[in-house]
């Protein structure tokens, strides 16, 4: 199974997000990339009826990745971007689980980089939540 690369895809992305400076926190476009992966692969879990209910979890869980990072970045640095990037990590764990689950499902290649993908989200999340803690303990 092909799918679209990360940079095939953020060449098709809205000039509009690309000049906003959230574009420029590298783990946001990763997210959005999730997301667009996790809407294709949600069409391939649907044709199976034990699907659907993963389908509708994966797509809840993907989006919420990108939305607290979204929400968090709007209102500036500390405490509450801490609090969302912390929301948005158990978002990306959530969908990692997710994935997992529709195994029997997607083919191998899929599973594996969309694993990898998360992981690689999960850790480019992780210090930026510490940072936003060390932030908030200067302020």
């Amino acid at each position: 199974m092909k799918w679209i690369t990360f940079e095939e895809w953020a060449g098709t992305v809205p000039q509009s997000i690309c000049q906003d400076p959230l574009w420029r926190f590298q783990v946001y476009p990763k997210a959005l990339y999730l997301f667009e992966l996790a809407w294709q692969d949600c069409a391939i879990l649907i044709r199976d009826p034990r699907g659907r209910a993963i389908a509708e979890q994966l797509i809840r869980s993907a989006g919420s990745i990108c939305a607290n990072i979204e929400e968090g970045y709007g209102r500036g640095y500390g405490k509450e971007f801490s609090y969302f990037l912390r929301i948005a990590i158990g978002s990306a764990r959530e969908s990692r689980g997710w994935y997992y689950r529709a195994h029997h499902l997607l083919p191998r290649e899929v599973l594996e980089h969309r694993l990898a993908l998360l992981d690689e989200i999960i850790a480019m999340l992780a210090p930026n939540i510490e940072r936003q803690r060390r932030y908030r303990r200067q302020s």
